[in-house]
């Protein structure tokens, strides 16, 4: 059987930690293989290896057979290797055509000929089925569409075996599913597809064959026609995994969170939430459901104090919060888990143990007459660390080395060590793999149990159906129905969040 990339005994080292041990990988004709495991596995060490960003110490690549070094990206791409990677390396003033082009610029009489490229760029994404506007500007166009633009750039540059890296993360629905038809696609034009990913739903969908890494070692490759989804899973955790949350059923008592009328308008002075009504109770969970992009963000900015609201009321514990500083909204008793980790959550060259205080560092035992007590800071940051398992090398480590759902485990242990009366957790499992959804979902459940109130905002239609006591939908910035999960389905949840009204699903909750 000759196979177009083998990666044979690989071992990659970093300072302290064997990222890859004696892993082997190999990749047929037309297939699309996963490769498996959970967040800081390895995956991603192994690909870099591949696409030559990094050396290994030990182990062979070969292609088609032949024996080969591949030193550079470069080179990677001289032998028909392309990567799309989970963080998009384009650059956003530029035009879909710029970006696939740098580096690699067809020239005539000295000039950079951009109507060939354009033509060329156009021809590539009409052979399959992109659909890309080869001018517009990188800035101007959707994230599923800058991911196509990473595809074409590979393309173009004539790759047969394409990386993709975490594809999924970042998607809708809706995205996800024509993403899986590129794919198909491009595998019938005879390209061979290594996805890396940790979503078991997707593997089996679209994949031929998988290879799990576990903690940075090889445990074998499996035809996906032969597994289940818990085989997968527990192959990749190295124990079974629940993947319907065990809870008792909630408790509410009085509501301590209020909102009404509330219109929040987006940077562009655009109305992004529109008059919109919502109450929580104390031992509760309340699950937003909706498409990205109808107000969520705006929404949660405006409870956090991260944006000004335009009117309406937000109270906790019939205390007005609106406007308040994102200080004075924390110690007012709400506790936030951001959408975005990197942006909101962390400060990526602090350590660990400095992110876990970042609410708290002003405050005794921390900080005595203005001078922060680092000894106190970094006890208390190791028992966080503890209790919430938060794989690091160090206290010491800078966040930025941690994989995503460490990082995730990190603002969650931060926020909930405050016991808040109110916890917002907008996308609290993005990114992560089924060990570490588990985790937070439980926390999730424990914290309800305590009588706290929870607001979960989440695209995962099957988190909010799994975790939430009450789901409420939102569209165009309102509240159109809520219901409780045992009376709905995805597919009904799914026809109210694209703006249809549904039978049977609930009291409506619009103001028209």
């Amino acid at each position: 059987m000759e196979y177009v990339i083998e990666m044979l005994n690989i071992r990659k080292e970093f300072p302290g930690i064997v990222a890859n041990d004696d892993i082997t990988v190999q990749l047929k004709k037309g297939e699309i293989h996963a490769l498996l495991g959970e967040n800081g596995a390895g995956k991603s060490t192994l690909m870099n290896v591949l696409f030559g960003l990094y050396q290994p110490e030990k182990g062979e690549i070969r292609v088609k057979g032949k024996k080969v070094s591949i030193t550079n990206p470069n080179i990677a791409n001289d032998l028909g290797i392309g990567m799309v990677h989970q963080h998009f390396m384009l650059v956003e003033p530029f035009t879909v055509t710029q970006n696939i082009i740098l580096g690699n610029e067809p020239t005539k009489k000295g000039k950079i000929d951009i109507k060939k490229a354009e033509k060329e760029v156009q021809e590539i994404s009409d052979k399959y089925g992109l659909k890309v506007d080869a001018s517009a500007k990188i800035s101007d166009i959707s994230v599923g569409m800058q991911q196509r633009v990473e595809i074409l750039k590979t393309l173009y540059r004539g790759a047969d075996v394409l990386i993709f890296d975490e594809p999924t993360a970042v998607l809708t629905p809706q995205e996800i599913h024509e993403l899986i038809e590129i794919m198909q696609s491009l595998i019938a034009e005879g390209k061979s597809i290594i996805l890396i990913t940790h979503k078991l739903k997707e593997i089996m969908q679209v994949c031929d064959r998988c290879t799990v890494i576990r903690k940075g070692k090889g445990i074998g490759t499996v035809d996906v026609a032969d597994t289940s989804v818990s085989k997968l899973a527990s192959l990749m955790v190295g124990r079974d995994v629940v993947f319907k949350t065990e809870k008792k059923p909630a408790e509410p008592k009085e509501t301590v969170f209020k909102i009404e009328n509330l219109v929040v308008k987006d940077s562009r002075k655009v109305s992004m939430v529109k008059g919109l009504d919502l109450e929580i109770r104390a031992g509760e969970i309340v699950g937003i459901a909706g498409v990205d992009g109808n107000g969520q963000s705006e929404l949660v900015e405006a409870i956090t104090g991260l944006r000004k609201s335009e009117s309406g009321s937000i109270t906790l514990k019939n205390k007005n919060i609106k406007n308040l500083s994102p200080r004075k909204v924390t110690e007012s008793g709400i506790g936030h888990i951001p959408q975005d980790r990197h942006k909101y959550g962390l400060v990526l060259d602090y350590p660990v143990g400095a992110n876990i205080v970042l609410q708290t560092y002003y405050k005794k035992p921390y900080s005595k007459a203005s001078i922060l007590d680092y000894k106190e800071i970094y006890k208390k940051a190791k028992e966080i660390i503890e209790e919430y398992d938060v794989r690091t090398p160090s206290e010491f480590t800078k966040a930025r080395a941690l994989s995503g759902g460490n990082q995730q485990k990190a603002i969650i242990g931060r926020e909930l060590d405050r016991s808040p009366e109110l916890l917002i957790a907008a996308q609290p499992t993005r990114g992560l793999d089924v060990g570490a959804i588990e985790f937070i979902h439980k926390r999730l459940i424990e914290e309800r149990d305590k009588g706290r109130a929870v607001l979960l905002v989440s695209f995962e239609l099957d988190e909010i159906l799994d975790v939430s006591d009450r789901i409420a939908v939102m569209f165009d910035g309102k509240i159109v129905s809520t219901m409780k999960p045992e009376e709905t389905n995805e597919h009904e949840l799914g026809l109210l969040m694209a703006g249809s009204k549904a039978s049977g699903a609930g009291e409506s909750h619009d103001k028209e």
